[in-house]
């Protein structure tokens, strides 16, 4: 099972994609954020969960059930402000032309070493960092982990997190060339028995500041503790998982930087960025389920089934960093948004329907899966296409009837000042209706 967050600004709003498998023809090239690269003969069909503007993607999942999320991570090595492939083009390129993890991992590596990886991965502010993947098909998953054209990898043997640093020391499975040599070079190791990849290559500065290493301690913590009963019910509940401690009645988003999983922006530069997407895939071997909310907030959202087969029910329009309301991405806004301004208030207002609901969607879904095997291809693919629809079909009636209880439960405990004005500027650049 896979399961990631995607954490970017507030008002980068992320669609929910399906690509279908294509051919092109020789010589035909493919442009990416940043730049422009020989297309391949065939591409694979995917689902992507992507930022509206990037042409890359946070996640998703191919037709061979290769799945793949990526992680911002902050090295000393320097980085490539002029072009490049980003890491969430990196990304989709191997999607598009991976049929296992390994050769995910290998293309990957190829095209950094043969392209660079580099550009503003930044929506409205620039930012600029290297990129860490877990990668994983129905049979393995792996660990890769760059700096600028430096890597090296891990073969998950169990359970493993990554959340904006580096995370392999000095075991390794697959390494880059020259990887110990330049780090001695360097100076920040005086040999190989003194190396280890993520004390050489990390940051510390901008690797301690995105609070890294208290958020994967929340995911490892809690999986570990679970192992052997995790469930896809078990990878909801971390995802929306706000830190060791902080799940009381009364937690608020206001007054401190999260810890855990689940990311809400507030005032200053280093809360910049929250959840903004979500995306869990049970990588089974025959069919492979995912679990989107196709909204930003977790905590406040809700999973709902999509197969890649079967395609994404109609979720509105092409997105932009402005409110749309015919898209279900601004439309939950309204609701996260009026959430956040009294959370300890609001959110019990329909959290136990929302939890009702997702049970019952994963309940139906696995009959459903059950049943796929001894069905035709034909009515696999209209069963799961029409199950998907109705769910996106309940779901989008439900949100309007909870953001509608929602508004009208009075704000008891007042925003902090500082919070306020940073989501009155959130909501300003968004063009959000007042509520």
């Amino acid at each position: 099972m896979f399961a990631k967050n995607s954490d970017r600004e507030p008002n980068e709003a992320q669609a929910l994609v399906f690509v279908p498998r294509a051919t092109h023809t020789e010589g035909e090239t493919v442009r990416c954020t940043n730049a422009t690269i020989p297309q391949v003969r065939e591409t694979y069909a995917m689902l992507l969960s992507k930022p509206f503007w990037m042409w890359g993607c946070e996640m998703g999942i191919n037709e061979h059930g290769v799945t793949i999320g990526n992680e911002a991570v902050f090295t000393k090595e320097p980085y490539n402000k002029t072009g490049g492939l980003l890491g969430m083009d990196l990304m989709r390129l191997a999607l598009e032309r991976a049929k296992t993890a390994r050769a995910a991992l290998d293309l990957i590596t190829h095209l950094m070493e043969t392209y660079g990886q580099g550009g503003n991965g930044g929506y409205t502010h620039k930012l600029f960092y290297h990129n860490a993947y877990i990668i994983a098909d129905p049979n393995e998953a792996w660990v890769l982990e760059t700096a600028g054209k430096y890597w090296a990898a891990v073969k998950v043997r169990d359970i493993y997190t990554i959340s904006n640093a580096l995370t392999i020391g000095d075991e390794w499975d697959l390494a880059s060339p020259g990887l110990v040599e330049h780090a001695i070079d360097k100076g920040w190791c005086t040999s190989k028995s003194d190396f280890h990849f993520a004390n050489c290559y990390s940051d510390f500065v901008y690797t301690r500041l995105s609070g890294s290493k208290a958020r994967r301690t929340c995911s490892m913590d809690r999986l570990v503790a679970e192992d052997g009963d995790i469930a896809i019910e078990t990878l909801m509940d971390v995802l929306r998982d706000h830190g060791a401690g902080l799940q009381s009645a009364d937690w608020r988003p206001a007054p401190a930087n999260p810890h855990g999983v689940c990311m809400h922006a507030g005032f200053g530069p280093t809360r910049s960025s929250q959840s903004v997407a979500s995306l869990i895939v049970h990588l089974d071997p025959v069919l492979q389920t995912c679990w989107a909310t196709a909204t930003s907030g977790p905590c406040t959202g809700l999973f709902k089934p999509v197969w890649l087969e079967a395609g994404v029910p109609d979720i509105g329009p092409e997105l932009q960093g402005t409110f749309d309301r015919s898209t279900l991405w601004w439309r939950h806004e309204r609701l996260h948004r009026a959430v956040l301004e009294d959370y300890a208030a609001r959110m019990p207002v329909y959290r136990e329907a929302r939890d009702a609901l997702e049970r019952e969607f994963m309940q139906y879904a696995g009959q459903l899966v059950a049943q796929y095997y001894r069905a035709k291809p034909q009515a696999r693919r209209e069963a799961l296409e029409d199950f998907s629809m109705r769910c996106f079909a309940r779901a989008n009636l439900a949100l309007e009837t909870w953001t509608d209880r929602v508004l009208d439960k009075p704000v008891k405990r007042k925003m902090p000042f500082f919070y306020k004005q940073a989501w009155k500027g959130f909501n300003r650049k968004a063009g959000m209706p007042a509520t």
